[in-house]
C-alpha cells in the first residue's frame, strides 16, 4: 500500500467549483480502487464518491450525484474529485482512501480501504 497524499481544499463561496486531488507519494495508483469520504463536524464520515480498480466503474452518494466527478482513469497519478455547484452543507473534511483488494460491491465501504490520505478541508460559505 502506498501512501496517500491530498491537496486542493479550501474555502469557497456557495456555487463555486472546486477540485481536490489524491497522489499515492512514491508509487501510483494503477490497480487501486480509490475513493473520497468526508466527515463534517459533529457527524460520522460518509461516502462521497469511488472509483474501481479498473477505473470501469464509478458510484456516488445521491448528495453529490450530477455535482462532483470522480476522474475515472486511476491509472494515472493523482485522482481527482472534481465538485461543482458546492453548498455549504458540502463543508467537511474530505479524505482519499485507497486499496488494492476493494471489490466493486465494498466501494462504498470505508472499512474495505486500508489506506488514507491525511484529510483535506472544504469549506463552503453562503
Amino acid at each position: 500500500q502506498v501512501p496517500l497524499v491530498e491537496s486542493g481544499g479550501g474555502l469557497v463561496q456557495a456555487g463555486d467549483s472546486l477540485r481536490v486531488s489524491c497522489a499515492a507519494s512514491g508509487g501510483t495508483l494503477r490497480g487501486y480502487a480509490v475513493a473520497w469520504f468526508r466527515q463534517a463536524p459533529g457527524k460520522e464520515r460518509e461516502f462521497v464518491a469511488a472509483v474501481s480498480r479498473n477505473g470501469g466503474f464509478t458510484y456516488y452518494a445521491d448528495s453529490v450525484k450530477g455535482r462532483f466527478t470522480i476522474s475515472g482513469e486511476n491509472a494515472k497519478n493523482p485522482v481527482y474529485l472534481q465538485m461543482n455547484d458546492l453548498k455549504p452543507e458540502d463543508t467537511a473534511v474530505y479524505s482519499c482512501a485507497a486499496g488494492r483488494g476493494v471489490i466493486t460491491s465494498s466501494l462504498r465501504n470505508q472499512e474495505a480501504y486500508p489506506t488514507w490520505g491525511q484529510g483535506s478541508q472544504v469549506t463552503v460559505s453562503s
